[in-house]
């Protein structure tokens, strides 16, 4: 079993996922896979996907991700990811639509997971954010997001080619502080548990305040 997710910083920095689902995915067929996920199979062990704005493959034989260099793709320590995308590849068995029921988190059915400890990592995004729309709209520019008509500012985002997340940006005035919010395809609760959702959401919420 993957190690409870209280018992790891918000980084992922002492998250493991077990070998057995590993072994799961590489049990499954390449390319049903493929098909299903817009991942690419570019070696027998190895399937490629774009996250964000950056290509990405995983190494099913080593288990680990890999990031391109100046020689050509090396391991990457990347641990939110690496679970949000073996849980991804374990779970998916169809194309869902994408866009037709967007969600809040307390609308999912482990939403209640959510909170306290386990509450998304948005505050680094509202420390840069808050009152810089510009900026927001720049950075999500960089991670390739598309433009949505809604709140003061909001960016679908793609950490799988099938996977929007959706995240909006409030800005605050007299009654109301700024704040960011983040929604779903319902969709996302078919194939990750609400631990993989949140690796996922804050991995996201990082590169985006990077950007």
């Amino acid at each position: 079993m993957r190690k409870p997710t209280d018992t790891y910083a918000f980084d992922g920095s002492h998250l493991d996922v077990d070998a057995i689902y590993w072994r799961e995915v590489a049990a499954r067929d390449r390319l049903g896979l493929c098909n299903i996920t817009f991942f690419d199979a570019v070696a027998s062990d190895i399937l490629q996907f774009h996250f964000l704005n950056e290509d990405v493959r995983i190494d099913l034989s080593q288990r680990c991700l890999l990031r391109p260099n100046e020689s050509g793709w090396e391991k990457s320590d990347d641990p939110l990811l690496t679970l949000a995308t073996v849980m991804y590849l374990k779970n998916i068995q169809s194309v869902y639509p994408m866009g037709t029921d967007i969600v809040g988190s307390r609308d999912l059915k482990e939403g209640h997971f959510f909170s306290g400890p386990h509450a998304f990592r948005t505050h680094t995004l509202l420390n840069r954010f808050q009152n810089d729309v510009h900026g927001f709209k720049d950075a999500a520019g960089i991670l390739e997001g598309k433009p949505l008509d809604m709140a003061d500012a909001a960016f679908q985002l793609l950490p799988f080619p099938r996977v929007p997340l959706y995240f909006l940006l409030w800005l605050g005035d007299e009654e109301f502080k700024p704040r960011v919010q983040i929604l779903f395809d319902r969709s996302i609760e078919l194939f990750l548990a609400a631990d993989a959702i949140w690796a996922l959401v804050n991995r996201v919420a990082r590169a985006f305040a990077q950007a």
